[in-house]
């Protein structure tokens, strides 16, 4: 078997690798990978519980709690009652969480350009328009857990990336392309 033409491998160890830039070019921001991530999700599913967000970052949700105990301790998160059920409670981005997701997102493209730094334009544009549909592919055949009260629904329904421009299409015309989700800085755990 090839790994070099193997697209699992290659998608794979691309995450591998990408997430080990991240880390690299991040180390000026003072959180981990994971920290970005949870941050991301959370920004992206404000209110959503710890059991959701353990669903959407694929760990364990005693993991999460470890995590987002530090992370409250340190201000970046807050944890609010659920109007519904007393046991419950949500999560939600504080104001000092607020800025560091812009450069969260510096350094995501930041290693986003490195990792495309080969390619034309067109090539970076077409690559990212065939990833989203393998994605969209991907994203319908993934059973989703219904019905779960633990997660409020929230994994009922796959996060979607907000729609941004392309890299071709604002390498064309100068602009700057809107960065990707923190979700996709995700790799290689």
């Amino acid at each position: 078997m090839d790994l070099e033409r193997s697209f699992g491998f290659l998608v794979n160890d691309v995450a591998r690798l990408f997430g080990r830039r991240f880390d690299h070019n991040g180390r000026r921001l003072g959180l981990t990978r994971a920290q970005c991530r949870t941050l991301g999700y959370v920004a992206r599913n404000e209110g959503i519980n710890q059991a959701g967000l353990a669903d959407l970052l694929e760990i364990r949700p005693m993991t999460l709690v470890r995590q987002i105990d530090r992370m409250e301790d340190a201000g970046w998160i807050e944890r609010r009652p659920h109007p519904a059920d007393r046991r419950a409670r949500r999560l939600f981005l504080t104001a000092k969480a607020r800025p560091i997701l812009g450069r969260i997102w510096d350094v995501a493209n930041e290693t986003r350009d490195e990792a495309l730094v080969r390619l034309k334009p067109a090539e970076a544009g077409q690559l990212i328009e065939l990833l989203k549909r393998v994605h969209a592919t991907l994203s319908e055949r993934v059973p989703h857990p219904i019905g779960n009260p633990a997660t409020d629904g929230a994994a009922a329904t796959p996060v979607r990336a907000a729609p941004r421009r392309s890299v071709a299409a604002a390498s064309r015309d100068g602009a700057e392309a809107t960065p990707a989700p923190v979700a996709a800085v995700e790799v290689g755990r």
